[in-house]
């Protein structure tokens, strides 16, 4: 990305300006991407453990999964689910708050025993597999921050500060040459004068 700018005072004050913001913000940035990495590593890690949570829960009822044949799955339904959010390092995201079931009434003489226990696996699974869901849409957002965050970082270390800092040096420059060659010229111009003023005395 080219820095534009003027040879001119102006320009130079306007790049000082805007390098003195980058420089103010890039600790702040920086500090902000490193609290998102590490969010993003603990809820990976969060979410794993709700997947493998979830994998250990149906390999717990594999000895029933005949029985779920007879089982009617219109007896329960997640109604509501339901989730709060809060801001992690300057992020939106979504935290599990609790779940509500409709369940249907059945008869308790007619229906298999273990229906209750069934039910009660249901929720559960439910549970787990909605907060899994939860957590991947959180590690979504907070990666997409970090992702941004750490763009910016790059943005204004390597390329805008240099860039703008180059920029100066070369507007700086240019002055400086500007200044002595106008001196340069002064002086040029003060010789011939006072060599004029010396002839025309020398007629005299």
């Amino acid at each position: 990305m080219a820095i534009k700018f003027q040879y001119n005072k102006t320009s130079l004050q306007t790049l000082e300006k805007q390098l003195k913001v980058r420089a103010r913000a890039l600790p702040t940035i920086k500090s902000k991407e490193s609290a998102l990495r590490v969010e993003v590593k603990k809820t990976k890690d969060e979410l794993k453990e709700l997947e493998n949570t979830y994998q250990s829960q149906i390999k717990k009822y594999d000895h029933l999964a005949k029985l779920w044949n007879e089982f009617d799955p219109t007896l329960i339904k997640v109604e509501k689910v339901e989730f709060e959010t809060k801001k992690i390092a300057g992020v939106v995201v979504p935290v599990f708050d609790s779940i509500l079931f409709e369940e249907k009434p059945y008869s308790y003489f007619n229906a298999p025993i273990w229906f209750v226990d069934g039910i009660a696996i249901l929720k559960e699974l439910a549970e787990t597999g909605i907060r899994s869901e939860i957590e991947a849409m959180k590690l979504e957002r907070l990666e997409h921050a970090r992702r941004k965050t750490t763009q910016k970082v790059n943005l204004f270390e390597k390329v805008q500060i240099p860039g703008y800092g180059d920029a100066i040096l070369k507007i700086k420059r240019y002055l400086e040459d500007e200044e002595s060659l106008s001196k340069s010229s002064q002086k040029i111009m003060r010789a011939n004068l006072e060599k004029n003023e010396r002839k025309e005395d020398d007629s005299l």
